[in-house]
């Protein structure tokens, strides 16, 4: 039985425990006097609790528990031998227990006693195609494991159905005029809610953690001085017996990456503001109905596609356009404006950031009380003038705030950059080259055939961890800024 389908089987039993317990309170409600601690729903859900978590913690206790074990059975039956590496052993069996559970039992109970060569056939006949480099000795170990895994899932589906049948049966037991179902309904709720909330922090910490400590690895190997003041990137390790090492300057790539969403910025804070304005303080209701939802459908086109609309449509239409100026200029028709470049990144990255400066500050120019625009016109201001010297200045704080956290969208952005701005780490102000950003150098870094545990790949970590902090202090500084100077209205 599948996991699916054994949590699909604990649920419908829960839930028929529900009923169950929703119907027992309301019978106890009519035949006993007096009235009951909690309603008859809150019976329900007390035997749903009982019926379905703990029968869903030992689902996930056991998938989590299991394979390791099975792991570690497995791992004592590679003979010390054998010419294959460990870790690829492990592979090869996991992938033979596979294959052998697609045998009939009749051909799969002497599966142990079998040699590759004689299992190869059988599998064959079946269409299962077999791991190359397995050995004789792998057989049976493939076997034996596939019958631990076979029993451990029978197990675990028996377990888990019985003990939410169980915990129906118990907990309709329980059920009483003055049981405080509630309470403890409510309990299991709030438990859910640490839970949840305690998830997202445990994530933060796992991700910076992972990061970190690669990090430091890293800085081992490099010195963070030439790390962060450098001005050339070239990264690469000093191979074995060399003392040629390559440069690991992050100066040219965080001049790109900053450079980039200055540019993006600069175009989409006045289009995004601009518009929440005319959306907040001006557009009728129908108006607003249409162009908010078609303006934000921006948010919703994903990041590949607005990078292949750069590399196809705007970085050639930029560089075509500036070749016939410089043609009209000089008779020269050579282009000044190269197809990937920090204006073509930045055009199409402004675009992507529009809808997230107007809905933000849409919604704050919205939240500024009516009482001020009221105020303001009955003093003889025109509608401008309330726009301009009240509405923007009482929503300025959540605006900076909006302005920031999308800065940090910028400048975390890969797709785009990636296809638009080129790879070349140069230090220049001029818009019409290419330059890279911190995001292209992690993606190039970890792609290919390079393996995670090597040196080279420690780089990855290390302009990660760099990217993360810079995000992590705009999103506090935007914080610190809302708090400061937000305002409040009764």
């Amino acid at each position: 039985m599948s996991t699916s389908t054994i949590v699909l089987v604990v649920l419908l039993i829960a839930l028929i425990g529900f009923v169950l317990g929703k119907r027992r309170g309301e019978a106890i409600a009519r035949s006993q006097t007096g009235k009951l601690h909690s309603r008859a729903v809150y019976h329900g859900s007390y035997v749903f609790a009982f019926a379905a978590l703990p029968a869903l913690l030992l689902l996930a206790a056991w998938l989590i528990v299991s394979p390791v074990l099975i792991a570690m059975e497995t791992r004592g039956g590679v003979p010390a031998d054998s010419t294959v590496p460990p870790s690829l052993s492990l592979n090869i069996v996991g992938s033979l227990s596979n294959a052998v559970r697609v045998l009939p039992e009749d051909e799969r109970r002497d599966v142990a006693s079998m040699t590759i060569d004689q299992l190869v056939p059988l599998l064959e006949r079946r269409g299962v195609s077999t791991v190359s480099g397995a050995e004789d000795w792998m057989v049976p170990v493939a076997d034996r494991q596939a019958r631990h895994e076979d029993l451990s899932r029978l197990l675990m589906s028996a377990a888990s159905i019985l003990l939410a049948i169980a915990g129906t049966v118990f907990a309709l037991s329980r059920l009483r005029l003055r049981l405080k179902a509630r309470n403890q309904v409510e309990q299991v709720v709030k438990v859910f809610l640490i839970a949840a909330s305690s998830i997202a922090v445990l994530t933060t910490v796992g991700i910076v953690s992972s990061m970190l400590f690669e990090s430091l690895d890293f800085f081992s190997r490099v010195s963070p001085l030439d790390f962060f003041f450098g001005t050339v990137w070239e990264p690469r390790f000093a191979a074995a017996g060399s003392e040629a090492s390559g440069q690991f300057g992050l100066v040219p790539l965080l001049f790109g990456t900053i450079y980039i969403a200055f540019i993006a910025m600069l175009f989409a804070v006045p289009i995004g503001l601009f518009a929440a304005i005319y959306m907040a303080e001006y557009a009728s209701n129908a108006t607003r109905s249409v162009v908010k939802p078609l303006l934000e459908v921006l948010a919703g086109i994903p990041t590949i596609v607005y990078g292949f609309f750069a590399l196809i449509t705007v970085g050639p239409f930029l560089r075509d356009v500036s070749a016939q100026l410089n043609g009209l200029v000089t008779g020269d028709y050579s282009a000044f404006i190269q197809a990937q470049s920090v204006l073509t990144a930045g055009l199409v990255m402004g675009i992507m950031l529009i809808p997230f400066v107007s809905s933000l500050s849409d919604d704050i120019i919205t939240a500024v009380p009516r009482i001020l625009r009221d105020g303001s016109l009955g003093l003889g201001a025109t509608k401008s003038e309330t726009v301009k010297r009240v509405v923007l200045p009482a929503a300025l704080p959540g605006i900076v705030s909006a302005l920031l956290l999308t800065a940090s969208r910028a400048i975390g952005e890969t797709m785009i950059v990636v296809l638009a701005a080129g790879i070349a780490p140069n230090i220049t102000l001029n818009p019409f080259e290419a330059m890279t950003t911190v995001t292209i150098k992690i993606v190039s870094q970890l792609t290919g055939d390079l393996d995670f545990t090597s040196p080279q790949s420690l780089v990855a970590f290390a302009l990660g961890i760099t990217l993360f902090f810079i995000t992590l202090c705009l999103n506090i500084f935007a914080l610190y800024i809302v708090r400061k100077y937000r305002e409040q209205y009764e």
